[in-house]
């Protein structure tokens, strides 16, 4: 049994230890918003933060995020900086498909919360490994300096 503290709810999940959190944040506590895509820490569709950290969940034990706090895409639009990122996703039109937007929004808030004007180079180093088969990067950054400067950071 492993003790979790998910989106500001501590949750007991009943798997071993080297579970890797996605599974257990789909399969067991029923939220679905992170994605697998490659299960190699690769693609960013699983990205979570653990103590504010942007953290690939596909590869994450859960023995590793006991005690820590997890926030997934389900919370957080729950803080000015997720409200913000929703909000310019929506405006700018980012999601074409949407599989990897979860992952995107997560890895831009995580940037957003350490760095509240990041440059063109500073997103693109924070956004690398996150991919989008559709390639709507442009409207990524786009969405990003958008929500920055409309001070979602604050």
């Amino acid at each position: 049994m492993v003790t979790l503290d998910i989106n500001g709810k501590r949750q007991n999940v009943d798997v071993p230890g080297e579970t890797p959190l996605l599974w257990a944040l789909r399969d067991e506590l029923g939220l679905t918003g992170s994605k697998f895509g490659c299960g190699m820490a690769l693609c960013g569709a699983c990205t979570v933060h653990v103590d504010g950290q942007a953290v690939r969940s596909c590869i994450t034990p859960i023995s590793v995020v006991a005690n820590k706090k997890v926030v997934t895409i389900e919370a957080v639009g729950a803080d000015p900086v997720g409200r913000a990122l929703q909000a310019a996703w929506v405006d700018v039109g980012v999601p074409q498909c949407g599989y990897c937007q979860a992952g995107q929004i997560m890895s831009a808030a995580a940037l957003l919360k350490r760095t509240p004007n990041p440059t063109d180079t500073q997103i693109e180093e924070a956004m690398d490994g996150n991919i989008c088969r559709c390639g709507t990067y442009t409207r990524i950054r786009a969405a990003i300096k958008q929500a920055a400067a409309k001070g979602g950071a604050r």
